[in-house]
């Protein structure tokens, strides 16, 4: 019992910490908001800070580590019969139906931060290429490929491309000032014609077995 509300505790604080940093973002502009200030808003100390968050991007960025897995995790998700394309664009649009964070979805203020900020875009850019590594290796995995194969690699890099082509096109759809409903009913036909291209070269990549 004292494990758990020690776990409870601490996620509170962590999202304390997050939404007071994100309220400071979009007040001020990421780059003119210090860790000490955050630290001095939210009640905690700079320390406490610093442990939730060892870079000052993940305040704002809150969602990287799921993000970072997420595609891997779609590719495990796919059911018998299912390639990793038609697995990952299956989880796509589920994520767009979902008004998902991760498939692009954020006010317009949000997204302006991200756009406006030289280090949020690059620490955008990396979570994209984590995405993309963690893919390649969960690829490797699920066709069995030999050591130093670069299927997998050349694989994950146009999934990837596709998903991160189209987590730009909301951004763009968001600051251009399209509500979240707009976005959900834009997107699917905006992934149909990305995930089309890929069809000739990963319709039957990596399909799944029967157990």
């Amino acid at each position: 019992m004292a494990t758990g509300l020690r776990e409870l505790k601490k996620h509170q604080t962590r999202q304390a910490i997050s939404d007071t940093a994100t309220r400071l973002f979009l007040e001020r502009g990421f780059e003119a908001v210090t860790i000490a200030e955050i630290a001095a808003a939210a009640q905690v100390a700079k320390m406490t800070v610093t442990n939730y968050f060892p870079r000052k991007e993940d305040l704002a960025l809150d969602f990287h580590e799921t993000f970072r897995g997420s595609l891997a995790a779609a590719l495990d998700s796919r059911e018998k019969g299912e390639s990793a394309l038609a697995g990952l664009r299956r989880e796509y649009l589920a994520a767009v139906d979902r008004q998902d964070a991760l498939a692009g979805f954020a006010g317009p203020e949000f997204a302006r931060m991200i756009i406006d900020s030289p280090t949020l875009a690059a620490r955008l850019r990396e979570l994209h290429q984590q995405r993309e590594d963690a893919l390649a290796e969960a690829l490797a995995v699920a066709t069995g490929a030999r050591a130093g194969s670069l299927a997998p690699r050349a694989a994950a890099a146009l999934l990837a491309a596709a998903h991160r082509t189209l987590f730009q096109h909301a951004l763009d759809l968001v600051i251009a000032g399209r509500t979240n409903r707009q976005l959900a009913d834009a997107l699917p036909e905006a992934a149909e014609e990305v995930f089309a291209l890929l069809e000739p070269s990963l319709a039957d990549y990596a399909v799944r077995e029967a157990p």
